[in-house]
């Protein structure tokens, strides 16, 4: 999946959180955004996401522009921190949202828990999960239906070195998949090891940046 956004802006009254956002993302890439809290990282990925609606300027999907609003499809997701179903195991909650697809492969679903290096055996409900765990059931939320592009905000949060390199590891191996990777990390080691393009946002504005070596 092609992403490529083309001077979107987005203002909520009199206060501007896009302004002229031109970026293009590419099948078996990752492109890294950074940036300060309140720059404007989550705004915009909502907005590629089709979870707010932009105020000018296009979003184009494989070369089609998208109505502005319409939700992205064929898109792994983590923004703001996903809900859960508290009171219930991590495979149930994957199951609870598989299902909604009328999807019933529980196996498929065990082999993603392990790719994130949950057991899906494990019995603990998700309220007894560490912040760790979460987000790692989350990832396995975002990856379990073979999606072409993945949109994830600060993605490492709450993960320990070992979580941290395993995850690392499964994003290199879904981008040499084609997956098309869009993240946010305020980690600049994260941006190095992943990215083959970075983009700074301060005030809603977005420049290239030279990544380190």
């Amino acid at each position: 999946m092609e992403i490529d956004l083309i001077n979107i802006e987005k203002a909520y009254g009199k206060h501007k959180v896009l302004k002229s956002i031109s970026l293009k993302c590419r099948p078996g890439t990752i492109t890294g955004i950074v940036g300060r809290n309140g720059a404007g990282k989550t705004v915009l990925f909502k907005a590629i996401c089709g979870l707010v609606s932009i105020d000018s300027g296009e979003i184009k999907i494989d070369g089609r522009i998208k109505k502005s609003g319409s939700i992205l499809s064929s898109a792994g997701v983590i923004i703001e921190g996903p809900a859960f179903l508290s009171n219930a195991s991590g495979i149930k909650n994957l199951m609870y949202l598989y299902t909604i697809n009328n999807k019933l492969d529980k196996k498929h679903l065990e082999d993603v828990m392990r790719k994130v290096g949950l057991n899906p055996s494990e019995k603990k409900t998700v309220s007894k999960y560490s912040m760790g765990m979460k987000q790692r059931l989350a990832i396995a939320q975002a990856i379990m239906e073979d999606p072409e592009c993945l949109i994830l905000d600060e993605p490492f949060n709450g993960l320990d070195n070992k979580g941290v390199d395993e995850i690392r590891s499964l994003l290199l191996d879904l981008k040499k998949a084609g997956k098309t990777i869009l993240v946010a990390s305020h980690n600049p080691e994260d941006i190095r090891i992943l990215c083959d393009e970075v983009y700074e946002m301060d005030d809603g504005i977005m420049t290239r940046k030279k990544i380190a070596s």
